[in-house]
């Protein structure tokens, strides 16, 4: 199983991070993929990255909820500086969240397309943060569109007509623990979506599957994931984790 999107560097795994990580290495779980948030966590998240150099690797971008009227610009150019001067699996995560704050609409929309550009002139997937935002984000990739434009929905919430959308965007899904909520309704429908156009991600410490909703989440968790999927897709635990794998090997050629 490969894990597309955790937050491993968070402060939430300050006191068992190496028992954490251990803990899904014995579950099955071969990469970790760190999406980047905002520059005050960059040096974590290398550090960590340079602890476990075959099996976790980082992103570089700047997560809409920092894109701040301060501070965007020159967070834009430290993301800019790190694609330039290394190789990345993805830019990510990056996207639109009108959840917590609309006022910052005009300059999320300019920080998602810059990132978007560097990501076609690297040719780079790039993994999208989107919340309550659908429309807004669909407006964005349909103004970018490019053969090389492609990547993850991380974390997708949305409904089977968003999710078609999305893959003829050229993008897969990033399925987590959403998928076992009673509320999430993502199980409705997400047999309709071929299993070759998603792939894991628990996106820990947040959004624990069941039974450990409201917990801290962690990459051993991946395995309920792909247990809900068994019964969603009628196919075997192994069949899941290969598929979903090489989905995720796919878009990350750098594993």
């Amino acid at each position: 199983m490969i894990d597309t999107h955790t937050h491993l560097y968070s402060e939430d795994f300050n006191e068992d991070r190496k028992e954490a990580i251990q803990r899904a290495i014995d579950k099955g779980v071969t990469a970790f993929y760190l999406p980047a948030i905002d520059s005050a966590s960059h040096e974590s998240m290398l550090q960590l990255e340079s602890e476990y150099p075959a099996q976790i690797f980082s992103m570089m971008g700047l997560h809409p909820c920092y894109v701040k009227p301060e501070t965007w610009e020159k967070e834009l150019e430290i993301v800019k500086n790190y694609l330039d001067q290394r190789a990345f699996p993805a830019v990510g995560e990056i996207g639109i969240d009108l959840y917590w704050d609309k006022t910052t609409l005009d300059i999320q929309v300019k920080a998602f397309e810059q990132q978007i550009d560097w990501a076609i002139e690297k040719d780079l997937p790039i993994v999208i943060h989107t919340r309550e935002s659908f429309d807004e984000t669909f407006e964005v990739l349909e103004r970018k569109k490019h053969p090389k434009l492609r990547g993850i929905f991380h974390c997708f919430s949305g409904n089977l007509e968003q999710a078609q959308y999305a893959i003829e965007l050229n993008f897969i899904l990033g399925i987590g623990g959403v998928v076992t909520f009673k509320n999430g309704k993502i199980d409705q429908f997400l047999n309709e979506i071929p299993l070759d156009k998603i792939v894991l991600e628990t996106d820990s410490p947040y959004l624990a599957p069941v039974p450990h909703r409201g917990k801290r989440n962690e990459s051993s968790y991946l395995d309920l994931v792909v247990g809900k999927l068994v019964n969603i897709y009628n196919k075997d635990f192994s069949e899941i984790d290969r598929i979903t794998t090489e989905n995720a090997k796919k878009l990350f050629v750098a594993i």
